[in-house]
This record gives C-alpha cells, sequence and structure tokens, in this order.
C-alpha cells in the first residue's frame, strides 16, 4: 500500500534565530543527540513507511546537508529508479535571480517538472526541521479510509513559539473548520506542517497558487480552501520538537535525556537511521566520570562530563569539566577547562583552563571552528 506514497521534504529553511548554529548549514542539518541530524528523523519516518521514492528540496547552503546524506545508502534509497532525489532551486533561480523560496507552494511550483513525473497517487509534504517519529503508514491508513482530500498532521503539545506556527480548529469528526497563523498564543491543534494528499489535487493546487502568486501552504490552501476540501487532523501524541532558537534547540536536546523522551522518539519498530561513520568506542580514561550524558561513539573522556550531549569525537581532556552542554562532532575541552551551559559548535577547541558559562534560559553558543 506505502508504494503509492511519495515523500516531499522542504529542506531549504535556515531559521535566523538560530544564529551561530546555521551560519555553515540550513535548519534541517543541525546535529541533534549526539548522533544524528535534524533531517534523519523525517527521512526515516518515511523508509520506515515503506516508501521508497523521496525529493528533498533544497535552496541554499546545502553543502553540509549533501555531506551528510550522500546516495542516500544509509537509509536504503540509493536507487536506480527513484529513492533520495535533491532538488535544487536551478529552474526557480533563472526565474527569480537572487531570490529564495517565499514559502512551500513557492517551492514546490520551482520543481513543478519534478511533481508531474511523480510515480505514486498520494503525496506526503513535511518540513525537515522537526524531530519527531511519526507513524506515516498509520497516517496514511486513516487518509485512505477517512476519504480527506487533506490530512494534517497535529498535536495537542506545545511546539514552542506559537508566532512562527500554524493551529487548527476542528469539529468532532476531525474535519478542520478554521486556521490561524502566527497568533500570539497557542489556539487549538498546533499543526506539524506533514500533510497528505493525491498527486493530481497537489498539482491543481501548486498551478492555482502559482497563477495567483500564493507563496504560502497556509494561506493558499489551509486558509483559503478549508470551507471548500475536506481536509482533516490526525492527532498525533508522541514527543515532537521543532528548533527555532538557540535557546530552543538547547532545550530540545536536553529533553533528551529524559528516557521517556528518547522513548518516543527511538522507537524499536521504527528506527532513526543516520550516517554510519564507523566510529571506535568511546574511551574512557582513569579517573574519568560521566553522569546522565548521551556520548555517541569515537569521544575520548578523560575529565567530568555531566547532563551534557556529547556527538562524535569529542575530547574532554584531563581536569576539564562539562556539564549541561551540548558538544558537537570534533570539540575539544582541554584541560582544567571548565563549560556549563553551552553548545559548541563542531570543531571547536576550548584552550586549557579556561571557564565559560552561559545559563539554562541563555545558553552560551561557540561557532563552528572557533577557538576560545
Amino acid at each position: 500500500m506505502m508504494k503509492k506514497l511519495h515523500g516531499i521534504i522542504f529542506s531549504y529553511l535556515s531559521n535566523p534565530d538560530l544564529r551561530e548554529l546555521t551560519i555553515h548549514r540550513n535548519t534541517c542539518s543541525l546535529p541533534y543527540g549526539g548522533r544524528y541530524r535534524v533531517i534523519d528523523f523525517m527521512l526515516s519516518s518515511m523508509v520506515n513507511a515503506g516508501i521508497s521514492d523521496i525529493g528533498m528540496i533544497v535552496h541554499a547552503n546545502y553543502q553540509s546537508l549533501l555531506d551528510h546524506l550522500g546516495s542516500g545508502k544509509d537509509w536504503d534509497l540509493s536507487r536506480k529508479h527513484g529513492g533520495l532525489r535533491i532538488l535544487p532551486p536551478f529552474g526557480y533561480a533563472e526565474e527569480r535571480p537572487g531570490g529564495i523560496y517565499r514559502g512551500r507552494m513557492d517551492a514546490l511550483a520551482g520543481v513543478r517538472s519534478y511533481l508531474a513525473n511523480i510515480r505514486q497517487d498520494h503525496v506526503v509534504l513535511a518540513g525537515g526541521d522537526l524531530a519527531v517519529n511519526l507513524p506515516l503508514a498509520d497516517i496514511y491508513c486513516q487518509h485512505i479510509d477517512s476519504g480527506a482530500d487533506i490530512t494534517a498532521v497535529c498535536t495537542r503539545h506545545d511546539l514552542g513559539d506559537a508566532r512562527s506556527g500554524d493551529y487548527f480548529t476542528a469539529d468532532p469528526d476531525g474535519r478542520i473548520t478554521d486556521v490561524s497563523a502566527h497568533t500570539a498564543s497557542p489556539e487549538g491543534l498546533a499543526s506539524l506542517e506533514v500533510y497528505i494528499l493525491s498527486k493530481e489535487l497537489l498539482l491543481s493546487l501548486v498551478d492555482h497558487c502559482d497563477a495567483h502568486n500564493i507563496p504560502s501552504f497556509t494561506a493558499g490552501v489551509l486558509q483559503a480552501m478549508s470551507g471548500k476540501l475536506n481536509i482533516r487532523t490526525y492527532e498525533f501524541e508522541g514527543y515532537a520538537a521543532r528548533l527555532q532558537s538557540v535557546s530552543g534547540y538547547y532545550a530540545r536536546s536536553m529533553e533528551l535525556l529524559d528516557p521517556a523522551v528518547r522513548a518516543q522518539l527511538f522507537v524499536p519498530d521504527r528506527p532513526i537511521r543516520t550516517k554510519d561513520q564507523s566510529n571506535p568506542s568511546t574511551y574512557y580514561g582513569p579517573g574519568a566520570k560521566a553522569v546522565n550524558s548521551l556520548i555517541a561513539d569515537g569521544c575520548i573522556i578523560e575529565g567530568e562530563v555531566e547532563n551534557s550531549i556529547l556527538s562524535r569525537g569529542v575530547r574532554v581532556e584531563k581536569g576539564a569539566r562539562v556539564s549541561n552542554c551540548v558538544l558537537m562532532q570534533g570539540t575539544t575541552i582541554h584541560a582544567g577547562a571548565v563549560l556549563k551551559y553551552a553548545i559548541a559548535d563542531k570543531n571547536v577547541q576550548v584552550n586549557p583552563g579556561r571557564m565559560l558559562m552561559g545559563h539554562s534560559t541563555y545558553p552560551l553558543a561557540i561557532s563552528k571552528n572557533e577557538t576560545v
């Protein structure tokens, strides 16, 4: 049944509120949870549902994403027919030189020829900036059984800043009756911005919005068409994290230290796949201390680590102390240094004896390749 579903992932956004963390990458390729990138979660949700053809819409600053995805082999998407397809903005760039996608319908219009050649009957549209493990096979079955034109995945849980999201009001049967966007406070069901609809309907909506210069899916489809189309909700009850700011990224990362959160994200029968780097096991030296932390392979721990998340290849030298931190790949905390409430991007060097301290609500963010 899932062979009838095609995946489209919007991977072109770089949230400016993520500041230092998205200078060298877009939001989708942000490291998350030590071993993963954010894109791994939506990509794995699709693959776990049996989706074998996925198009990834990119625009700028996507070299890091390409390096991570490669041919798609680690997600079983390296295929002669279909598989993973990166969709750069070449046609769009000719039409609007120097311009960026103004919204999802704008992005879809930019890859209209790709959409027309999709082999499957239905399409799932999703953002690549959401850490979530979705049962897409169940969502698709509900979509077919309900007879909905569009199924919108949503949650009753808080997703962060309401001004950057959409909210649904639905009747008792789950049909959406009102859509609000960029509200000051949450109103109703929060959208996960994951939608299932037929290929035929998608193409007609893309053409309609393109002809009327409507770049936004929210304005052009959800709000404008809610009275004409049967748009229904699928309420997802598990954990979902949208990474919207430096403090939000830090808070969502720290939530992973809770076993209950990890149990919802890392479901045994829906595994999250990532790039295989075949690192050696982490080495813990004599006197090393690691408490309540997630530590990836390939690290060298000779100092103290507490309430922290360490990516591959991180080194904490003897006498160094790390607490309540997120350290990305290749970071070294030299002897005697103290780091608290901080996010260190890739290949950061913290010199011996330095003390760096942020706060739980305003963590210190250190850019990639910096020495402090």
